[in-house]
């Protein structure tokens, strides 16, 4: 067997997962997130109910399992981060594309800890239900003592109740990231992931013997076929498979880097898929269950409930669920719990791009590389850790998800299968190391249907952003916070490749060779 020769000395020795169960359930743990949580039910509901279902399946196949094998396929035959993976296959322009994601995921990993720092609090909060009769005022008001975002949207009034477990958040991602691959990364994953799944079908079950709650799981699934005509619809569903799946800003990339070169990648990936999604239904199930609770204590029908996703959802409206709820506190902990647990194998999988990218660019020891990622932490706390917390949070968190993240995919696919046409080669390792084997359709769902869609979803997003602002937030600030974000990436895309390595990344032979990919498919 032809192995990759390493360069010397610099490009850290690839660490490996033990084994497929230990991939898969970290590769569930990025991609089980809060937008499982909170961001489905609420996207599923407003576009067409039940009849969601059909476009969102349709967004599953035709552009979330093809880009998700992408990301697999450039990680595992290249063998390295986002950078260098894309540097072997694509030279200094897929380097960049590649230091584009890296840095969308450091500016994810800035604001994305501050939720988890929200989330561990409401944990202990709902024991007492320490929000009261009021849990939008005391969200805003008390706990975050939010600034006003069109007068005064940056400030340094820090507020302690929300920087202890912050910092706490941060040292609990960093010693976990610190211990490595398989004693950090994945442990994490195979103790957390079967927590999580175990608290959140407790969570369910409750909810769906509460009264109403046949009433809100008739809301959700009721369709309404006449929404599949409207494109919105399907945009929405292809926005939804998009983000919940941890592609294309160099997760799935890193990971697969991880795998060993004898490994099943397609049947993995579609195990990770079919799993994130079975996991965003159990969600609906659950938010659409309590929500009718809700609606019925109120006398009121779900439509009229306010808060229905987002952080609305997370902590206004489920703490005043909690409050008329049997039992609530408990309640409350499950659901803060599950959502702290799955926000953080999320935000372990974000980090673990960025160390990657450094120590493979800079010949850094993890420690190194997990010592230089403090710098995230600071700028997390000096951003969330203030009464602007909350403005930083959804300002970061519109650019980089709905602008950086699509614009990355657009890019990556539209090199890799247009301009490098390294379309054929990808498709043949992943056949050749996979059960399930890939083709000319993968190529063309890959090259053509997901960045047609993308182009499209990221235009209207651009036009949106630059016509109507945003919440109404100071003009200077988004140019600051929000195009500044994305004009960050592309700076690191432009100059990070200028940047010599440690060692030569192109020092690398690809296993198997295109020659043996020749060969019944590259078979062994």
């Amino acid at each position: 067997m032809s192995r990759a020769q390493p360069a010397t000395g610099a490009i850290p020795e690839r660490e490996q997962w033990t084994g497929q169960v230990g991939f898969i359930l970290a590769a569930v743990g990025s991609a089980v997130g809060l937008g499982n949580i909170w961001r489905f039910p609420g996207v599923a509901y407003e576009s067409g109910g039940g009849a969601f279902l059909i476009p969102y399946l349709v967004a599953l196949i035709t552009a979330g399992i093809p880009i998700l094998f992408l990301d697999y396929a450039i990680g595992h035959r290249f063998r390295g981060s986002a950078p260098l993976a894309l540097r072997r296959l694509g030279g200094k322009l897929g380097e960049g594309i590649g230091w584009f994601q890296v840095t969308i995921a450091a500016l994810i990993a800035i604001y994305y800890t501050g939720v988890l720092a929200w989330a561990a609090s409401y944990f202990v909060f709902s024991f007492d239900q320490k929000w009261g009769d009021d849990p939008t005022g005391f969200f805003v008001g008390e706990y975050l003592q939010a600034s006003d975002g069109a007068t005064t949207p940056f400030t340094f009034d820090f507020v302690p109740g929300v920087l202890i477990p912050l910092v706490l958040m941060w040292i609990v991602t960093l010693v976990i990231l610190g211990a490595g691959v398989v004693k950090g990364v994945q442990r994490a994953n195979v103790i957390i992931i079967p927590l999580l799944v175990v608290a959140f079908v407790a969570l369910v079950v409750r909810a769906l013997f509460l009264p109403g709650a046949l009433e809100g799981l008739n809301e959700f699934f009721t369709p309404d076929f006449a929404a599949l005509a409207d494109p919105g619809v399907w945009v929405a569903a292809y926005g939804q498979v998009f983000f919940s799946l941890s592609i294309a800003f160099g997760i799935m990339i890193t990971y697969a880097s991880y795998r060993r070169r004898r490994s099943n990648m397609t049947g993995a990936g579609l195990v990770v898929a079919f799993g994130n999604s079975s996991f965003e239904i159990l969600a609906g199930i659950g938010v659409f269950s309590t929500l009718g609770f809700f609606a019925f204590q109120q006398g009121v029908g779900v439509g009229d409930l306010e808060g229905l996703s987002g952080v609305g959802l997370a902590f206004m409206t489920f703490p005043a669920i909690v409050s008329e709820m049997p039992g609530g506190g408990w309640t409350g902990a499950l659901f803060f719990g599950t959502l702290t647990l799955a926000g953080l194998t999320s935000l372990i999988s974000i980090l673990e791009v960025v160390i990657a990218a450094i120590r493979d660019k800079f010949g850094m020891t993890r420690a190194q590389a997990v010592g230089g990622i403090g710098l995230l932490a600071v700028i997390s706390i000096v951003l969330l850790g203030t009464s602007s917390g909350l403005i930083a949070l959804d300002t970061i968190d519109q650019w980089t998800n709905n602008v950086g993240i699509v614009a990355g995919a657009i890019f990556m696919t539209i090199i890799v299968i247009w301009v490098k046409r390294r379309g054929g080669e990808l498709s043949k390792h992943l056949s050749a190391v996979s059960t399930f084997k890939v083709g000319r359709l993968w190529v063309l769902l890959t090259g053509l249907v997901a960045p047609a869609v993308l182009i499209y979803i990221l235009v209207a997003k651009l036009i949106d952003l630059a016509t109507n602002g945003y919440e109404g937030y100071a003009t200077w600030y988004l140019g600051v916070a929000g195009w500044g974000s994305i004009g960050l990436a592309i700076l690191a895309a432009i100059v990070l490749p200028l940047v010599t390595w440690r060692s030569d990344p192109d020092e690398f032979t690809a296993w198997p060779t295109n020659e043996q990919l020749q060969v019944k498919g590259g078979r062994r």
